[in-house]
């Protein structure tokens, strides 16, 4: 059952403002709307809560992210009808999206029991060194607050209110505010509801979490100009992150904003793998461009190639695999009326051609391809602009000089990727200096769609793609951007933190 409030500090409050849900079939549900003084007051519960939860050993921390995790399961059929109903998303991929959730909080607790993510150092004491003896210094990564989260419209579960950005903070030690999406509001209730058993199970202060739903802009500015909060999560448009990210740096005490943006995710098919392989990569790149209605982080919008009739051959085939597409429902009507601008600004483009074009309702998406040639694609930033939804855009090169341009004129990315047969090594070592800078992950023979969570995972990548080319949100790495290191000298042992225990 919905309890259709806020969670505050351990507490559910309503507001006197109400919104209500768009689900794609049945009568709405009313929730409050977010306000300032709700963020106010989440903030002032979440400093409180910091001076225990920031303090706890990881055997703790670890135990309390595991239980999350255990009363997620215990809610999961709740949570993937109203995921279903919210959103439109099919049933199996709700069921693959919180096995990820609750998988990425297990992984995390695992890795904060092992240590390492603490990077302790030890520099010992040289009483004997002349000139001067030198001072017995530690040095340990420890947390740095409150953090405000923003959920994601396109994951209600893995990247919203106990998705990776909240995991990580809970694993580094950091109390977390979570501003809930509009756009699945009854997921994010049940999974409040979730962690809520869990900080009672599990003996914690209650201002360790707290969920606002809704409200407008003026709750996402407080969320992030508070200034109990020490650093922001966000994942969402370009725009929004953007303006967010400004005030985070505006604020008197300037804080990080971890902010994902947008991607076009670009594929390079070499000569060989488009002869060999390019009728295979072809029904690949339909349907990794399909997939979930096109509403990932990581939809390869762009395939770039040098003309030809391989070329030719790829274009015709890549139509044909995704004019089989169905119509597909996308996640709110805003992000539909965003998609369908989109491809309207694409295709109204000065040499831009048309080679699939499709007709959906209000809020369903239907698949679009389009081809441009290189020189086009240099002199018109906009191409490289993303667009939410299956939309396709092969980008024909002269040859393979203008390939190295492309790719030098890509913005920063998510990915980017390489399709290679081996006698391509050649041009493929020429290209890999040059998406090693544009991309936080580089991928051969494959497709973007799918972020493995795991050690090695960066998910991030240079402006616009992140905020913070340095960082990930998704992986293990994730937790170090809620840590600061501190070092300790000449501290005695016993009043050392515990984390050097």
């Amino acid at each position: 059952m919905l309890q259709a409030k806020h969670l505050v500090a351990g507490a559910w409050l309503g507001s006197d403002e109400t919104f209500k849900n768009t689900p794609i079939d049945g009568m709405p549900d009313k929730f409050p709307r977010g306000s300032v003084e709700l963020v106010n007051a989440a903030a002032l519960g979440a400093e409180e809560a910091f001076w225990s939860y920031g303090y706890s050993t990881a055997k703790v921390r670890a135990a309390f992210l595991r239980e999350i995790a255990k009363q997620i399961d215990l809610q999961g059929d709740d949570i993937t009808a109203m995921g279903v109903r919210e959103t439109g998303l099919p049933e199996a991929r709700l069921i693959g999206e919180r096995g990820r959730t609750t998988s990425q909080l297990k992984l995390f607790a695992d890795h904060i029991e092992q240590g390492d993510y603490l990077d302790r150092r030890h520099d010992e004491a040289l009483t004997d060194r002349q000139p001067l003896p030198r001072p017995d210094i530690k040095l340990v990564q420890r947390p740095i607050g409150p953090v405000a989260v923003f959920g994601a419209s396109n994951f209600p579960l893995a990247f919203s209110t106990a998705g990776g950005d909240t995991a990580a903070a809970l694993a580094a030690g950091c109390p977390v505010i979570v501003k809930g999406h509009s756009a699945h509001p009854g997921v994010s209730d049940i999974v409040a509801q979730a962690i809520h058993e869990a900080i009672k199970i599990c003996g914690i202060h209650p201002g360790v979490f707290s969920l606002i739903q809704g409200g407008d802009r003026e709750v996402g500015q407080a969320c992030v100009q508070h200034p109990l909060v020490k650093a922001v999560g966000f994942t969402g448009s370009l725009g929004g992150g953007r303006a967010l990210f400004d005030l985070c740096a505006a604020r008197p005490e300037p804080i990080p904003f971890f902010g994902e943006l947008g991607s076009v995710n670009p594929m390079f098919i070499l000569d060989n793998a488009l002869e060999n392989r390019g009728l295979e990569i072809a029904a690949g790149w339909a349907a990794s461009l399909t997939m979930g209605a096109g509403q990932f982080c990581t939809n390869p919008g762009v395939v770039v190639l040098v003309a030809g009739k391989t070329a030719d051959a790829f274009i015709e085939a890549a139509g044909e695999a995704l004019s089989k597409s169905g119509e597909q429902t996308m996640l709110t009507a805003g992000i539909a009326s965003a998609f369908h601008s989109g491809r309207d600004r694409v295709s109204s483009t000065t040499g831009v051609q048309e080679v699939l074009t499709t007709t959906c309702d209000l809020r369903g998406a239907t698949p679009y391809l389009y081809r441009t040639t290189g020189e086009q694609w240099l002199k018109d930033e906009s191409l490289g602009e993303e667009v939410f939804g299956p939309l396709g855009l092969v980008v024909v090169a002269r040859d393979k000089d203008q390939v190295l341009e492309i790719a030098k004129s890509v913005v920063g990315q998510l990915t980017c990727t390489l399709h290679i047969d081996s006698e391509d090594a050649k041009e493929a070592q020429a290209l890999m200096p040059i998406l090693e800078r544009k991309a936080g992950r580089v991928l051969a023979n494959g497709f973007p769609t799918g972020v493995e969570v795991c050690d090695s995972m960066v998910h991030g990548g240079p402006y616009p793609a992140s905020t913070n080319f340095g960082a990930t949100s998704v992986g293990t790495m994730s937790i170090r951007r809620f840590l600061r290191p501190v070092s300790y000298q000449n501290i005695p042992a016993d009043i050392l933190p515990a984390d050097f225990n």
